[in-house]
């Protein structure tokens, strides 16, 4: 995929990992949406692709600074300026001829509301109106690299439709949009995502591809979770209790015992094979079978001892057991998941795998 971006960058602060192996590509023509929570590293990201901050390690591709828009994660204008000084200010910056320059401001002060607060200062604009003055600023000089550091963060839902108009008009553009956000009901606009957490990639790819990468299913709880097992995998949304269920974990089955295996050869041992509740399969078999030919090992070894420590796929039911399993009365019930329980998953996936039963028996890695 070519376009502009960061190879495996990493980022120190002194002894702090900031970022660590993070790949990310913006195509032209294209919004690419970062996510994570408050400290995943958007940030710093962001600032090595506007040129902002050289990475420990790692490459960056981007275009002449000259052909990058950049909006901070601060207001990205000049407070003591109007709203017109600010954007002739940066198209004078920028080398935009005149002409053209006030034919772009018209356009984009008309298209967002900010014609009527022209002649304001910037620092007595609402929060909404100055991030669109400082987008409308970053898309001035008509970039090849358009980077935005949470354009929509703390702004009313007009001004964020206002905001993503002029997102989608700078990719229409022929733009790379890089844009930071902690929504994922905004990054699932997005054509690709990267999620962040702690420096570290989480997922990353369509927002379609990392929710079909989801194992398992997702679930609503009727409750808040009853087991610890469902405590560790469940979330909360919108009032409402979501339970990740991975897929069962299949352990490999334990040898036979050379006297578990006299017991399958001998004629006499065949009904208590079958008859006893812990054969596996005893189920799906019956007397008269059993009479007419002998079990076969994989139906009649015995069970483990019962001091033997259970498998978590088996005591698990956050693992193994079926929706609406649990006590009586509780049933659960199934839901499409979207972006937002693919990310929660993910996390989940990354704390498993760290630490804990599950993450040893590698729940999740199916």
């Amino acid at each position: 995929m070519t376009g502009w971006g960061a190879d495996a960058v990493s980022v120190r602060f002194g002894s702090r990992l900031a970022l660590d192996l993070v790949t990310v590509t913006a195509v032209p023509g294209q919004v690419t949406a970062v996510v994570g929570a408050d400290g995943a590293g958007k940030t710093t990201l962001l600032r090595c692709l506007a040129g902002a901050l050289a990475p420990s390690a790692g490459a960056v591709r981007r275009p002449p600074a000259r052909r990058i828009g950049y909006l901070p994660s601060g207001t990205g204008v000049y407070v003591d300026l109007s709203v017109t000084e600010n954007l002739t200010f940066r198209s004078v910056t920028y080398g935009i001829p005149a002409s053209a320059a006030r034919r772009h401001i018209g356009d984009y002060l008309e298209r967002t509301g900010l014609d009527a607060a022209a002649d304001r200062l910037a620092g007595q604009l609402s929060g909404g109106m100055l991030r669109k003055l400082g987008v409308v600023a970053a898309m001035l000089p008509e970039p090849k690299l358009l980077v935005l550091d949470e354009p929509t963060t703390g702004v009313d839902p007009v001004s964020r439709a206002d905001l993503w108009w002029l997102i989608a008009r700078a990719a229409a553009g022929g733009a790379a949009v890089l844009m930071s956000t902690t929504y994922t009901d905004e990054a699932a606009r997005a054509a690709r995502v990267l999620v962040l957490d702690s420096g570290r990639t989480l997922a990353e790819g369509t927002p379609a591809e990392i929710v079909a990468a989801i194992p398992g299913t997702i679930a609503v709880l009727p409750g808040p979770p009853a087991t610890a097992e469902e405590r560790r995998l469940a979330w909360r949304r919108a009032g409402a209790w979501r339970l990740w269920q991975p897929p069962p974990v299949s352990l490999p089955a334990a040898a036979p015992s050379a006297a578990a295996l006299s017991a399958v050869s001998s004629p006499a041992a065949a009904p208590s094979a079958v008859s006893s509740p812990a054969a596996p399969l005893q189920a799906a078999s019956s007397p008269a079978d059993s009479a007419s030919a002998p079990p076969s090992p994989a139906v009649s070894w015995p069970a483990a001892p019962s001091s033997a420590a259970p498998s978590a796929a088996v005591s698990s039911p956050a693992v193994s057991s079926p929706v609406g399993a649990g006590p009586p009365g509780r049933r659960s019930e199934l839901v499409t998941p979207d972006l937002q329980d693919a990310v929660c998953v993910a996390a989940l996936r990354r704390e498993l795998d760290a630490a804990g039963p599950f993450g040893a028996l590698g729940v999740g890695d199916a």
